[in-house]
């Protein structure tokens, strides 16, 4: 039994607002492949299948992977469903002549999984490619969004870092400005995505930049993202699309935002205010990537916004078989 000076510092812990420790469910996460269009779409799939379900949308040049440190953080009362694009992680990575590698693409892709799998409502989780995909998931369907969560997927221009100056080079001339792609699918671009300007490096683990550029290394991927970045103008081109957009449809909205992101700066963050003016704020001390050394603060403040937003009222029964 707890003794007297543990229940005493329970107490004190909750008298003071300390944060309690998280529940952890990892038994319900499966992991599946459908056929959509042809196209060969890996996901991971976590709690059960009659709670609220969150889609989690990855970003550049991960996969669902990221996912893995909060999936067993929410699984508990959620329904998670994180795939990886064509062309990441596990998925098809079928040639640019036999898939057509643009943004509108590859939301009609995630929207076909969407459909194969039977979902008509959801949260959308995005991260920074996750961004352009969910946004044109949400346009295409707002009546099945319930609610947003936003971790550093910009949506505005002055959230664009200066590293985005030369990548609109390659935009406006492709041919000469190959550099681009080079840094763009380089290990040290994949590191520096993770790390940032984060003051603390030694919490970041090299596994996840090492298996990202694994991923790039594959015979084929450089033309594949080459066209993806090629196609990412049409997302900046949409900003005023998006913004319009979150106007009209004034859903819940939680923005999660790495200070130490070089690519997606703060601004951009606080710039969903001005659209979502309920919008929920978070500036976190992490980078483009939070899950990597903010996993429990992003794991807190998903399950209190969906708790106050998202009906839970009825009790999970049945986990994914």
């Amino acid at each position: 039994m707890p003794t007297q000076t543990a229940l005493a510092a329970a107490a004190l812990a909750l008298a003071h607002g300390s944060p309690q420790p998280l529940p952890s469910v990892s038994a319900t996460t499966s992991y599946h492949r459908a056929e959509i269009n042809g196209v060969g779409v890996f996901y991971r799939e976590a709690g059960p299948r009659d709670a609220p379900t969150i889609l989690l949308l990855h970003g550049y040049p991960s996969s669902s992977r990221q996912w893995d440190p909060l999936l067993p953080l929410l699984a508990d009362r959620y329904h998670l469903i994180a795939p990886d694009y064509p062309g990441f992680g596990h998925s098809d990575a079928p040639s640019p002549e036999q898939y057509s590698y643009t943004f509108d693409n590859i939301a009609a892709t995630i929207e076909g999984l969407i459909a194969h799998l039977g979902i008509e409502r959801y949260t959308l989780f995005m991260q920074d490619y996750g961004g352009p995909v969910g946004f044109r998931i949400a346009l295409a369907h707002p009546e099945r969004v319930r609610a947003l969560i936003v971790q550093n997927a910009n949506a505005y221009a002055e959230g664009l870092g200066p590293k985005w100056q030369g990548i609109a080079k390659f935009w406006a001339d492709p041919a000469t400005h190959p550099e681009q792609v080079d840094a763009f699918t380089s290990l040290e671009g994949a590191k520096q995505r993770h790390l940032g300007t984060s003051p603390n490096p030694e919490r970041y683990n090299p596994d996840t930049w090492a298996d990202e550029y694994a991923i790039l290394s594959r015979p084929g991927e450089r033309v594949i993202q080459a066209a993806l970045l090629y196609d990412y103008r049409t997302n900046v081109a949409s900003y005023p699309v998006w913004q319009a957009w979150m106007r009209g449809h004034p859903l819940p909205t939680l923005v999660l935002w790495g200070r130490y992101d070089p690519s997606f700066l703060v601004p951009g963050a606080e710039a969903y205010r001005r659209d979502m003016q309920t919008a929920e704020l978070h500036i976190l001390d992490a980078g483009h990537f939070a899950l990597d050394e903010a996993t429990d603060e992003v794991a807190r403040l998903t399950r209190d916004f969906l708790a106050r937003h998202i009906e839970t009222e009825k009790a999970p029964a049945s986990a994914p078989q």
